[in-house]
This record gives C-alpha cells, sequence and structure tokens, in this order.
C-alpha cells in the first residue's frame, strides 16, 4: 500500500517514499523472485489458484507523480500496479488532509495509465470516511465514485479501496452493490472477504530488513484468517 513516490521536504502523515528508495523496494521483490501486478490480475488469478509469487502492488489518491517517479521502474521490472483515484477530486490535490498540498493526476492521465495496462480503481467520491456514512452519503460515494471514474477515464472500474482503510459492514454491502469485484481495506481481520482484502502499508523508512519482517507478518496474518475461515 503505497500514497505518492515524489521527493518531498515535509511529510507528517508519512504519505511520501522517495523515488529511490521506492526503486529499491521494487528491486528488493524482484531478487526474491516476487511480481508486482495489479489487484485485478491478483484477484483474478486467486480465482484460478495460480497467485503463486505475486504481490498485489496499489497506490491511493493517484498523485501525479506516478507517472513520472513509478510508471518506469515498473515498466523496467515488468510489473503492475492499481491506483486508486479519488473521483471527485481528479486533478485537484489532496485537499481533504491537513498536509502539504500535492497535486493529483487527471482524468486524462489516468485514461492514459488505463490504455499502459495500469488498473484504475476507486477510492470514493470525495475520500470521505465512508465507515461513518450511511444511505445516500453511502450510496454517493460508492455508486457514483464508479460511475464517474468509468465516464472520465474510459475503463471497467472492477475494484473500491476504502478511505483511511476503514470499512463497517454498511459501506462493505454498498460497494458490493455498487458492482465493484473486489476492495481494499488496510489491516483487517476479515476472513476470506473479498471486499475487505488486507494491506501492508509501505514508507520510506521500509529497507530490506523491514520489508523481509513486514511480508512475513502479512503472510502470516494471510494463513490465520484461512485456518480460522
Amino acid at each position: 500500500m503505497y500514497h505518492a513516490v515524489e521527493p518531498y521536504d515535509d511529510d507528517p502523515h508519512l504519505i511520501c517514499v522517495s523515488p529511490e528508495r521506492f526503486r529499491g523496494q521494487m528491486a528488493w521483490l524482484a531478487r526474491r523472485g516476487l511480481r508486482a501486478v495489479s489487484m485485478r490480475e491478483l484477484t483474478g488469478r486467486l480465482d484460478a489458484g495460480n497467485a503463486r509469487g505475486l504481490v498485489g502492488l496499489t497506490f491511493d489518491d493517484a498523485y501525479a507523480g506516478f507517472r513520472e517517479h513509478v510508471l518506469p521502474v515498473l515498466g523496467e521490472l515488468g510489473f503492475s500496479a492499481t491506483v486508486f483515484a479519488v473521483a471527485g477530486h481528479l486533478g485537484g490535490a489532496n485537499d481533504w488532509d491537513d498536509g502539504p498540498r500535492r497535486p493529483l493526476m487527471t482524468a486524462q492521465e489516468l485514461a492514459r495509465l488505463a490504455a499502459e495496462g495500469v488498473e484504475i480503481g476507486s477510492h470514493g467520491l470525495t475520500h470521505a470516511r465512508i465507515s461513518t456514512l450511511a444511505g445516500a452519503e453511502l450510496v454517493r460515494e460508492t455508486e457514483r465514485s464508479r460511475a464517474l471514474l468509468e465516464q472520465e477515464v474510459g475503463a471497467e472500474v472492477m475494484g473500491f479501496c476504502y478511505p483511511y482503510g476503514a470499512a463497517s459492514r454498511a459501506a462493505v454491502d454498498a460497494v458490493r452493490a455498487a458492482g465493484y469485484r473486489y476492495a481494499c481495506a488496510y489491516r483487517t481481520r476479515a476472513r476470506g472477504e473479498r471486499f475487505l482484502l488486507p494491506r501492508t502499508f509501505v514508507g520510506e523508512r521500509d529497507g530490506a530488513p523491514r520489508l523481509a519482517a513486514k511480508l512475513a507478518v502479512h503472510r502470516l496474518g494471510l494463513r490465520r484468517r484461512s485456518d480460522s475461515g
């Protein structure tokens, strides 16, 4: 789970990874025989029973630095990824938080990424904490965001990512009803729930030892959920 990959000076919410660190993290995966893929590919391969060696790679918010600092690295390594865009902020900035303002990709930039094989998913309409919403507001964040992205980007939107990583049962039901095929959360105790897929945060401090530890913890969590399901 990444957010912005770009040079930075101020990052109070720890959402940035420098281009140099990101390149090293992707090289670490490649050295271990792992391949980063979109969530669309990962879920499809999971359904087919042949997902061994694959790692889902996601980028929340659709920060503008993706094309310059992420896409070339993915191309060099034969990797892919999913970008979760905030449908109501395309071409805008991350004004939902109190940190430094960072530009977001436009609809045209996302459309080019989709044409190049990067999956585009929804991160809601306004980046609202949908675990606290209900009724029409919840439908707007899930259903309207999908329709708007498909219209603006020109590609099918299969996946949803819960802003702030949190989801209520009502939110999960709304995502499913809106026609998505999967949804990503952050840490979750869900067992085999395609609409609450767990992810591991990756940040600037994550060199090789920390990545190895995080991968082991993530795998252990998946195994425990499978054994308990």
